[in-house]
């Protein structure tokens, strides 16, 4: 089922190309009921979404109202700037280039005002600590959290001690510098932190796992007190 917040973005932008559209209309178009629709367009309405019509006659937004391409305040496009540019020297490849090519759509999208604090922002990330056989390890690990495959990694510890485990990774966190991977340990039956700095060898195995209350990212950040993202 379509997010409530993905919507109302549809209602609006389904109101905006057409004259006068009824609640059934947008019920069907959206595959909830009618009201589910009636609650969408009140919340609109107080939001300040200029919306006009009623109930049984069909609504419409005021010819006069627009919504701007991307209405981000200056500090919100430096912040969305700072952290492209983050992920573009601490993540994988795969990300940074996804990072670059959203960083370019979103300067070319801003409005000229924004697009001078995008592109003046004096906040950096330089490259100069990431190997990289880390972003590959990012790369791969990441992989396999989206497709749930089991991981084959070669480990060494603090006490460099090696041994080699197969992980069902759940999660990655950055520490400063440094990729930590949560990730359920088949060997040890229990939640396991792996640093990807320490990871000699890593294989996507060909076996699936499927994550369960006792098995999963929320399990994990229960398992060390900390509440989910």
């Amino acid at each position: 089922m379509t997010r409530r917040a993905d919507r109302l973005f549809q209602i609006v932008q389904i109101l905006r190309g057409r004259s006068l559209t009824t609640a059934a209309k947008l019920a069907e178009r959206l595959e909830v009921s009618e009201r589910t629709i009636y609650r969408d367009i009140r919340e609109l309405s107080l939001s300040g979404v200029p919306i006009e019509g009623e109930a049984g006659v069909g609504y419409r937004l005021s010819a006069h109202f627009d919504v701007p391409p991307l209405m981000f305040g200056a500090h919100e496009v430096e912040a969305l700037i700072a952290g492209m540019r983050l992920l573009k020297t601490w993540g994988g490849n795969a990300l940074a280039e996804a990072a670059e090519s959203a960083q370019e759509k979103l300067i070319a999208a801003l409005p000229r005002e924004r697009r001078i604090t995008a592109e003046t922002t004096r906040i950096f990330a330089p490259d100069f600590r990431n190997p990289s056989t880390i972003r590959v390890i990012f790369d791969q690990v990441h992989a396999a959290m989206i497709k749930c495959r089991v991981l084959r990694i070669d480990y060494t510890d603090e006490q460099s001690r090696h041994t080699q485990r197969d992980i069902q990774p759940l999660g990655l966190f950055f520490w400063g510098q440094v990729w930590v991977l949560a990730a359920w340990c088949e060997k040890r039956c229990d939640y396991r932190c792996f640093r990807l700095d320490r990871c000699q060898r890593i294989e996507m195995l060909k076996r699936f796992f499927t994550e369960s209350p006792e098995r999963s990212l929320n399990g994990f950040f229960k398992s060390v007190g900390a509440n989910d993202c």
